[in-house]
């Protein structure tokens, strides 16, 4: 590990550590050369499916995509910042656990949908609305009345 002070390469370990979810190990290393200490962080590289968008695209995951879109959509209702999280991380294990190279954009929507009609019930036609496009109000009540009907 190249020193971030002087740039030497060789180093010790001193201390090693696991963190709290167990995914990653945090290092305490002394330089050989300068002797000054400095952290690192190791995590296993995991390889997700690429995302085909409906017009054909592929594009790499991205999990703040679907953080952002859920933030956006649970924004000033009572879902806790870590509720959001731990949907993700759901979701994103999910996706690693299939194996798959490749996934279309619509199932992950769904998953999505899913998750945040777990969380809150308005969150969940918040994105809908969006991720749907209802063209008019009759779509809209549509989506609602079938909400209230999965409730009874």
């Amino acid at each position: 590990m190249k020193c971030p002070f002087c740039g030497e390469i060789e180093d010790k370990v001193i201390d090693s550590r696991s963190s709290k979810d167990g995914d990653s190990i945090r290092r305490r290393r002394e330089c050989a050369s300068c002797k000054k200490r400095f952290t690192t962080h190791e995590k296993i590289e995991e390889t997700l499916p690429s995302i085909i968008k409906k017009d054909g695209r592929r594009e790499p995951f991205d999990r703040d995509k679907i953080l952002k879109g859920m933030r956006i959509a649970c924004r000033k209702r009572p879902v806790s910042t870590e509720a959001i999280d731990a949907a993700v991380d759901k979701i994103e294990r999910e996706l690693q656990e299939r194996g798959q190279k490749e996934i279309k954009a619509s199932e992950i929507g769904e998953r999505v949908m899913q998750e945040l009609h777990d969380l809150d019930e308005v969150a969940y036609v918040r994105f809908a609305s969006v991720y749907r496009s209802f063209k008019d109000i009759s779509e809209f009540m549509a989506e609602v009345k079938t909400l209230l009907s999965s409730k009874r």
